[in-house]
């Protein structure tokens, strides 16, 4: 009954997101938009938009909806650096172990013929190296964020590494778009796309996935060796 519940609960949330066009409120253009207005309630009521926007991103990766990306970046050029890191990095952490909770509770048959065809290497992988695996998978993106929440819905893993080991693979990359996010809060004209900064900034999005290939083949030699 209880999985009945849920997945009408699911179909609805997915209809909503369609009829009301929420995708629109997830875009970087919507948000340079309203960005006075954001920040006008946030100077009144800071807790208050930092509450809304936590809540926001932790749906929006539960559900694996799109905006994921957008909503690191708006979290950056809302909170800062330091700020934004720590929303980014709970929100994103909590929302992605409430979608491998879902998708090993409710929808396991979904996700296994949908995603058949990432699992047998996801598998290979966890039993192989276990939690490193995950951590690989969330510090180099070969799969999509939303993919590796279903896919190791399915593996053996436990909730509690997921969350840990997921959290500290994403900081790297969460450290990087937040900063990203910073830079577009200042691009009021064309002048700012020019700024060493924002280019650096974007220089850096670049490079990360060869930076996070280094650190994790460090880390498997190490392990190697050990």
């Amino acid at each position: 009954m209880a999985r009945i519940i849920i997945f009408i609960f699911l179909g609805l949330a997915a209809a909503a997101f369609i009829f009301f066009d929420v995708g629109q409120y997830l875009s970087l253009d919507f948000f340079k938009a309203q960005k006075q207005t954001i920040e006008g309630y946030q100077e009144q009521q800071p807790l208050a938009v930092a509450a809304a926007y936590f809540v926001t991103y932790v749906i929006v990766t539960a559900f694996s909806l799109p905006g994921a990306v957008v909503m690191t970046l708006i979290g950056g050029a809302l909170f800062g650096l330091g700020w934004g890191l720590l929303l980014v990095s709970f929100a994103s952490s909590i929302g992605a172990t409430l979608a491998f909770l879902i998708a090993r509770i409710v929808l396991r048959d979904w996700v296994q013929r949908r995603m058949g065809h990432h699992l047998s290497a996801i598998n290979e992988g966890v039993e192989k190296d276990g939690a490193l695996y995950l951590f690989t998978l969330r510090l180099v993106p070969v799969f999509p964020f939303f993919v590796v929440n279903l896919a190791m819905a399915l593996t053996p893993i436990r909730i509690l590494p997921f969350y840990w080991v997921s959290q500290l693979g994403m900081l790297a990359g969460t450290v990087v778009y937040v900063n990203a996010g910073t830079q577009l809060a200042q691009i009021d004209s064309l002048a700012g796309i020019l700024s060493p900064a924002l280019i650096g900034s974007f220089v850096l999005l670049g490079f990360f996935p060869w930076i996070a290939k280094t650190i994790v083949a460090t880390i498997q030699r190490r392990k190697n060796a050990g």
